[in-house]
């Protein structure tokens, strides 16, 4: 999540609740309109990056390598536009690379260009990225199993309550949200019932 994703509330806030609730891992996403910039985005990483320090919570950077390796953070998850998948492994040595694919094709080559996890989508619709591509469902995670890909794999794009445990019964080992939690009244909760879906397979 960025600041954008958290309504009235502050992203600080929000990120102490989901990790109560047992998030394992977190991607800062300043992104879309009014997004913070410049030295705003900068310190808001920070802020963000040492709440998940204290907790032992990895924190990966969406997109921007110069943030990334300003904070000194966990890893990158960049996307299919986003440039050289290969470039980017070259920059952040063994940092974690995350990269996004939406079909077989796609999660092999991020694979042979140093992906270290795949982010897998959109399972569903969702408001939160307008430009995604075509809604393939967790069939697509189904495909690329079958394929014989054994990465982790995080399904990602519109998973709310009821709606994870098809994304791990199709292969994937966890899920990626963003308003299913942070715009969530209670985030800690929302966080909590999230995580019991994705054990209970």
């Amino acid at each position: 999540m960025g600041s954008r994703n958290c309504e009235n509330r502050r992203p600080e806030d929000v990120l102490r609740e989901a990790i109560a609730g047992g998030i394992t891992l977190f991607q800062f996403r300043e992104k879309g309109d009014c997004a913070l910039e410049g030295t705003a985005k900068l310190e808001l990483g920070r802020r963000l990056f040492t709440i998940c320090r204290e907790h032992g919570i990895p924190f990966i950077v969406n997109d921007d390598v110069e943030l990334m390796l300003a904070l000194d953070a966990d890893g990158l998850h960049i996307g299919q536009e986003d440039g050289s998948a290969r470039a980017m492994r070259n920059r952040i040595g063994d940092k974690i690379l995350g990269i996004s694919a939406h079909d077989l094709y796609e999660a092999r080559a991020a694979l042979a260009d140093g992906a270290d996890y795949l982010g897998v989508g959109p399972m569903y619709e969702t408001q939160t990225k307008p430009d995604i591509r075509e809604v393939r469902g967790p069939d697509v995670i189904r495909e690329i199993r079958g394929a014989g890909i054994a990465c982790p794999i995080v399904g990602i794009g519109g998973i709310t309550h009821g709606k994870a445990a098809p994304v791990i019964a199709a292969g994937a080992n966890g899920i990626a949200v963003i308003s299913a939690i942070s715009q969530a009244i209670h985030p800690k909760e929302a966080a909590k019932k999230l995580m019991q879906e994705v054990r209970s397979r």
